[in-house]
C-alpha cells in the first residue's frame, strides 16, 4: 500500500510486457495532456475517436481540442451507449467508419468511453488492416481500474459474454479521474465492484483500507485516485506475468463466471450493469467457497457486507425483474455458464477464495454441486 495521492499528483503506472510496455496515466485533469502525449508517442499520427453518445456530450470536444492543440488530425465515430453496441453490428459500424476515415497501420484509434467502447474500439483496431494501435481513454470507474488495462478486447455473442475478441494491448491509457464526476451514482457503484475485487482476490490489507475509506472514494477525495492507482498496479503486475491468461490472470475473473451468466440472462441490458453482475458473482463465489469448506462463513459474509455498504446488489433477488424467465431456473443459468470462456471440455473453472485476499483457480468443477448451490440461493 502506498500513501494516498494528492489531486495534484498525476501518477504513471507502467505495464511491462515482453519486448514492449505502456503507461497508465492517472490523475485529475490529465485528459488535457492527451494530445501532447500522443504526439510524443507517435509523431505525424492521425487518429479516430470512438465514443458513445452520452460520453460525447461531456468529453468528445475536450478530447478533440487536446489533439488539435498538438496538431493531430482526428475524426469521430459515435455509437449508441451500452452493450447494444458491443455486437456484430456495432463492430461492423466502427470498422467500416475507421476504413472510411482512412486510418492506416501507423495511425491510432482512440477509445473514449467505458468498458463497452474500450472493448469494441480495441477489437476493431485489432482487426483493422490486421492490427492498428489504439489508446484507451476510460471514462467510467470500471474501465479505469479494469477493462482499459490488459489488452482484452471483444464483443458479445447472443450465446454469451465476450465470446469473440482478441488480446490487443493499448499503447497508452489516460485515466482522468475528473471525468468520473459525470457518472450516475449507479454507474459509479457498479465500477466500485471491480475496485473491491482486487482486495478480495489478492490484497487483504487493501480490502481493509477499502472498508474504511470507500465513502471517500465515492465523494471524490484523494482516496479515489489512490484506489484507482492501487487497482491498476495490481492488474498491471498480473498482466505482466500472464498476458494471455494462461494461468494467474484468470484470478481477475473472480465473480465473473456467475456474473457473466446473469448478464446474459438479463439480455445484456441495463437491468444489470457489468459491475453489478460482478458484485453478485463475487458474493456467490465467496459463499460457494464457504459451502465447499475453503473459507469460513464469516469471511464470506465480510465480502458481502462490504459490497452492500457500497450500495451494490449481492443477491440474485436484487436483480430487476428477477422473476422473469431465466433468472429463477438453475438449469438455465448453468447452461449460460457452460458458454463461459474458461470452460474446458464441459468442465467449469471458478475463481474461489481460500481467504479474503487470497483467491485460487478451481479447475474441473463438477456441475452438480454448482447447480445445487444455485437452487439453494434461488430459493432464499
Amino acid at each position: 500500500m502506498t500513501a494516498p495521492l494528492k489531486h495534484s499528483d498525476p501518477v504513471n503506472v507502467g505495464v511491462a510486457l515482453e519486448n514492449r510496455g505502456y503507461d497508465i496515466v492517472i490523475g485529475r485533469g490529465v485528459l488535457a495532456s492527451l494530445g501532447e502525449r500522443v504526439a510524443a508517442l507517435r509523431p505525424g499520427v492521425r487518429t479516430a475517436i470512438v465514443t458513445d453518445r452520452t460520453v460525447a456530450k461531456h468529453w468528445l470536444e475536450p478530447t478533440e481540442a487536446s489533439l488539435a492543440a498538438a496538431g493531430i488530425p482526428t475524426s469521430r465515430i459515435v455509437v449508441e451507449e451500452g452493450e447494444i453496441s458491443k455486437t456484430y453490428a456495432g463492430l461492423e459500424k466502427v470498422s467500416e467508419a475507421l476504413i472510411a476515415a482512412r486510418i492506416e497501420r501507423n495511425d491510432l484509434v482512440i477509445a473514449l468511453g467505458g468498458g463497452v467502447v474500450g472493448d469494441l474500439a480495441g477489437f476493431a483496431a485489432a482487426i483493422l488492416r490486421r492490427g492498428v494501435d489504439f489508446v484507451q481513454v476510460p471514462t467510467s470507474l470500471l474501465a479505469q481500474v479494469d477493462s482499459s488495462v490488459g489488452g482484452k478486447t471483444g464483443i458479445n455473442s447472443p450465446q454469451g459474454k465476450n465470446l469473440l475478441g482478441a488480446f490487443h494491448q493499448p499503447v497508452l491509457v489516460i485515466a482522468d479521474t475528473a471525468v468520473l464526476d459525470t457518472l450516475s451514482p449507479r454507474q459509479f457503484r457498479a465500477g466500485y465492484a471491480e475496485v473491491a475485487k482486487y482486495g478480495v482476490l489478492g490484497d487483504e490489507a487493501y480490502f481493509t483500507w477499502l472498508e474504511k475509506n470507500h465513502a471517500d472514494i465515492f465523494k471524490g477525495g484523494s482516496a479515489r485516485e489512490h484506489a484507482i492507482a492501487t487497482s491498476c498496479r495490481a492488474k498491471a503486475a498480473i498482466v505482466a506475468r500472464d498476458e494471455r491468461e494462461t494461468g494467474e490472470r484468470a484470478l481477475l475473473n473472480l465473480g465473473h463466471t456467475f456474473g457473466h451468466a446473469l448478464e446474459a440472462a438479463t439480455g445484456f441490458s441495463d437491468r444489470l450493469f457489468h459491475g453489478e453482475g460482478v458484485a453478485i458473482g463475487m458474493t456467490l463465489a465467496a459463499q460457494f467457497s464457504a459451502k465447499l469448506g475453503m473459507i469460513g462463513e464469516r469471511e464470506a459474509a465480510r465480502v458481502e457486507r462490504h459490497l452492500i455498504e457500497a450500495g451494490l446488489p449481492t443477491r440474485l433477488q436484487d436483480i430487476a425483474g428477477f422473476a422473469q424467465e431465466g433468472l429463477t431456473d438453475a438449469d438455465a443459468l448453468m447452461a449460460l455458464m457452460a458458454q463461459d470462456k474458461k470452460v474446458k471440455r464441459g468442465k467449469l473453472t471458478f475463481i474461489l477464495l481460500e481467504a479474503v485476499g487470497r483467491a485460487v483457480i478451481a479447475k474441473d468443477v463438477e456441475a452438480a454441486p454448482v447447480r445445487d448451490f444455485l437452487k439453494e440461493k434461488l430459493a432464499q
